[in-house]
């Protein structure tokens, strides 16, 4: 699958959990049911994904985690939150730095209508 077509189907797997719950919750229960929503298609999802974090050519002993990133092409980055931040957007931008993978979406699960909470985020572009 492309990585568009990733992003479609968690595009739909994210309007089921959001249509489910609705807005309000943790962002660690909208992770656990779209990974599982995810787990049914049959894709490669591995959740709280360490990132290695380098400086002046070592390795430091700190980890960032993504999400969710979804064989190994597709990187999530979930909210729940009043609205989308600067900060939000550079966080995701430096995940897709540091893991190589080209698209990410960012999703607040906090949102009236699903879509509203959906940001794709291509590497290397602002």
């Amino acid at each position: 699958m492309t990585e568009n077509q990733l992003a479609a189907v968690v595009f739909n797997c994210g309007l089921k959990v959001h249509r489910t719950l609705g807005p309000g919750l943790l962002e660690s229960v909208y992770e656990e049911c779209l990974f599982y929503e995810l787990s049914k298609h049959n894709l490669k999802v591995k959740r709280q994904v360490p990132i290695n974090v380098k400086y002046d050519d070592i390795e430091l002993n700190v980890k960032l985690r993504a999400d969710l990133i979804i064989n190994d092409k597709l990187l999530l980055e979930l909210k729940s939150v009043d609205q989308f931040h600067p900060i939000h957007t550079a966080q995701i931008l430096t995940y897709l730095k540091m893991t190589n993978i080209k698209l990410g979406l960012l999703i607040n699960f906090n949102e009236k209508l699903f879509k509203s909470g959906v940001r794709r985020i291509i590497n290397g572009q602002l």
